[in-house]
């Protein structure tokens, strides 16, 4: 990938360099410096940047198209995946089968896929001692068809879904999806971190709500739930007989001195099973583009009434690339996540000594994202006016620009970086945004380098949409 759409490996390394952006968001400013512990010396290659524009690439070459960015584009910040090449058994396992040049239906009931559902269950044993029972695990495209095979068994149309937010905004598709609404619980925020309100969440219980969507850990907030949280919230589903859809995605980015426990382990057994989880190599791996998901449950009466809505066209290079991940990948996955707590650290020194206008909580427990608070940017650049104005020229019935949407447009314009708008995450998403660390550390500086520069601009007086 030498050369990509006229920009080269070593012109992406000079824009997400320093160098760029004094050039792009203009000089002037100067920077506290930050530091954090040194970038991990493992044998895996983490602080390279890695040209990923021109691969179609969502977080990417979407973000320059969408948000009217040129090809000089510091940094996509948004979709959650990960800019680093993936593990080399992935790698090795996906070179081996491209050598036989036929693609036939795949075989589910084959040796590789039991292989496979074995290394699932390898897995879950070695790193959190969750007994997973083979009989269970239920092959999927992904954890949104898993989602969706659920709500479709257990959520009649025009039932509610309850979400305690702001929370990942993918489950709104999924509730889309199944013609269900969702119920909102919003969380308190108590210094710096989000907790459930659990007072609120039972309350918004009613007759018509059969499912409740469980983020463990939360996406976007970065929260790592406790057995205790999990216990509580577990229990009152059980007693309003409201079914827990546990997406457990991210489970694997856990920072240091953090703890994730799933939700199937807690020691009532009647909570768990009530209860489904939602899982893939995918987040771990940054393998989003294989299309390769699983799910199980306790409870098999639960699994066998979901199997008949559950469509999974699995394509073969998705279930080797996940095979070789939980077979081969470990010793690259636990570098990346040592990286990425790094990264973390990184991110709340330097907004907290060089960006002002950007607010962050508490350091997040886990996952790679970051959620900000850009409620003075939203003032200072008049982000309902701005709205507005992006409004107008718009089709009729076309959804209303959002202020958030503003804002995230004018880092795009002014600071080349791509967020995504908060208020797509549901209650409390209001004046924030949210941004994936899961890059370079030369990168991620540069990102959060060109956004103080503009913002310093912003103070002089600049407000350019």
């Amino acid at each position: 990938m030498e050369k990509i759409n006229g920009l080269n490996r070593r012109t992406f390394l000079r824009s997400a360099g320093m160098t760029a952006i004094a050039g792009a968001v203009g000089g002037g400013t100067t920077l506290k410096p930050v530091t954090v512990e040194a970038a991990t010396n493992g044998k895996f290659d983490f602080d390279t940047p890695y040209n990923r524009i021109g691969t179609d690439s969502t977080k990417w070459d979407s973000a320059i198209r969408t948000n009217n960015m040129e090809t000089g584009i510091i940094a996509g910040m948004g979709i959650a995946d990960m800019d680093f090449k993936c593990a080399p058994s992935i790698t090795e396992a996906l070179t081996k089968r491209i050598q036989h040049e036929n693609w036939g239906y795949l075989d589910m009931q084959s040796a590789g896929a039991k292989a496979f559902t074995d290394g699932i269950i390898a897995w879950n044993k070695k790193r959190y001692n969750v007994n997973v029972n083979p009989e269970s695990v239920v092959i999927t495209t992904g954890v949104h068809p898993g989602i969706i095979a659920t709500l479709r068994t257990f959520c009649p149309p025009g039932s509610k879904v309850l979400l305690t937010t702001p929370t990942y905004n993918g489950f709104y598709g999924d509730l889309t999806a199944t013609q269900t609404k969702p119920e909102e619980s919003l969380m308190k925020y108590v210094d710096g971190r989000f907790q459930f309100d659990f007072e609120d969440f039972e309350r918004r219980i009613g007759p018509d709500t059969n499912a409740f969507i469980l983020c463990n850990p939360q996406n976007p907030t970065g929260n790592m739930w406790s057995a205790d949280d999990l216990m509580r919230i577990g229990e009152i589903c059980l007693k309003k007989r409201v079914l827990v859809l546990a997406d457990e995605i991210h489970c694997d980015f856990v920072n240091k001195g953090q703890k994730y426990t799933p939700f199937a382990s807690l020691p009532n057994k009647a909570v768990v099973n009530n209860s489904v989880t939602y899982k893939a190599a995918s987040k771990s791996f940054g393998l989003a583009a294989m299309k390769c998901a699983w799910f199980y449950s306790d409870n098999m009466d639960l699994i066998n009434r979901i199997k008949p809505n559950n469509r999974a066209d699995l394509t073969t290079l998705g279930m080797i690339a996940s095979k070789a991940a939980y077979s081969g990948g470990e010793d690259w996955l636990n570098q990346c996540v040592e990286y990425i707590d790094g990264n973390h650290d990184f991110v709340q020194k330097f907004v907290n000594a060089n960006i002002p206008m950007v607010k962050v909580g508490a350091k997040p427990q886990g996952t790679y994202l970051t959620w900000l608070d850009l409620t003075q940017v939203a003032d200072k650049i008049n982000a309902k006016e701005l709205a507005s104005q992006m409004a107008t020229g718009q089709g009729r019935g076309a959804r209303a620009p959002s202020p958030e949407a503003a804002v995230v447009r004018w880092f795009a314009k002014n600071a080349k970086i791509a967020l995504n708008a908060g208020d797509s995450y549901g209650l409390g998403g209001a004046n924030h945004a949210r941004m994936n660390i899961a890059t370079s550390r030369k990168t991620l500086e540069a990102a959060l380098t060109s956004m103080a520069k503009a913002l310093d601009g912003l103070k002089k007086g600049s407000t350019a949409a």
